[in-house]
């Protein structure tokens, strides 16, 4: 997605809101500031952001899984959307327009936690 210049950071966020109903939204934003088109786009990736739509997962069949996710990655909690739209506003103001191709994953930590932390899967021997 390009996003041009002279849009503001509230329209930016808007298309990013837009684009999360697919999961990861990705910007060409601090790629290519000549408008050339031959930057390459930064990706968010948010892990468990708080929504009604999460918290209706929290309370389901699925919730305590959820909540051990929650008790053993560290950050200890499920994201909000203020903190995903943080990252998104860094790579998109000036202060992220040297970040190129790059995918910053939002999740508080719980990724690396499956695989090397507490969450990690138990393999039988």
């Amino acid at each position: 997605m390009q996003i041009p210049k002279q849009m503001t950071v509230m329209e930016k966020l808007q298309i990013l809101s837009d684009a999360a109903k697919y999961d990861v939204a990705c910007t060409s934003s601090g790629v290519d500031r000549k408008g050339n088109g031959h930057g390459m786009g930064n990706c968010i990736a948010p892990g468990i952001i708080v929504t009604p739509l999460a918290l209706d997962e929290f309370s389901g069949p699925r919730g305590d899984f959820y909540k051990n996710m929650f008790a053993n990655c560290p950050a200890g909690r499920p994201g909000t959307a203020d903190e995903v739209a943080n990252v998104a506003e860094l790579l998109m103001s000036d202060k992220g327009a040297f970040i190129s191709g790059s995918t910053f994953l939002v999740d508080g930590g719980a990724t690396a936690s499956y695989f090397y932390g507490p969450l990690k899967p138990k393999t039988e021997a």
